[in-house]
């Protein structure tokens, strides 16, 4: 498993469909990004297409919350980092920053997981090995501060 902190994937393209009328990144293909990235650190964590067709589990998103900070364009290049911010038996809270090849934040996401038994579905603990890696990651992360944007909330601001 690595050991950088955060986590930081590997170089994620942008493609030619996901340019809307505006000419920038629609909306919703930020949350593919920030989904290719995890699954990134889920195949290092024991889940994906093998680990779902054999142990007949896998994960679901519960809860993703994105804040849209920069445009994002047809040619960019991006990565995510990964930041695992609290986990228990069967779900963890992550963040995610998406930074553009200039090293500037072009967007955060914040989700929550669930590892889910397919018989149901329902949430399920995750077996030994894979909750070890998550604990391992998790200990690594809450060695160093969280990142800004964590817990954001949506709403108004006003003035007093």
């Amino acid at each position: 498993m690595t050991t950088s902190v955060p986590f930081m994937s590997s170089p994620l393209k942008i493609e030619p469909g996901w340019i809307d009328f505006n000419n920038h990144l629609n909306m919703g293909y930020y949350t593919v990004l920030f989904d290719r990235a995890a699954d990134e650190v889920f195949a290092e964590f024991g889940f994906g297409p093998d680990y779902a067709a054999q142990a007949n589990h896998t994960t679901f998103a519960a809860e993703f919350h994105i804040r849209y900070l920069r445009e994002v364009k047809l040619g960019d290049t991006l990565h995510s980092s990964f930041w695992l911010l609290d986990h228990d038996e069967k779900r963890f809270h992550t963040f995610q920053e998406l930074y553009h090849q200039d090293g500037w934040l072009a967007a955060t996401g914040e989700g929550m997981t669930l590892h889910v038994n397919l018989d149901g579905p329902r949430v399920a603990p995750m077996p030994d090995d894979i909750l070890s890696r998550v604990r391992a990651m998790a200990a690594q992360h809450a060695q160093h501060p969280r990142p800004d944007g964590v817990g954001s909330q949506i709403g108004i601001r006003r003035k007093p």
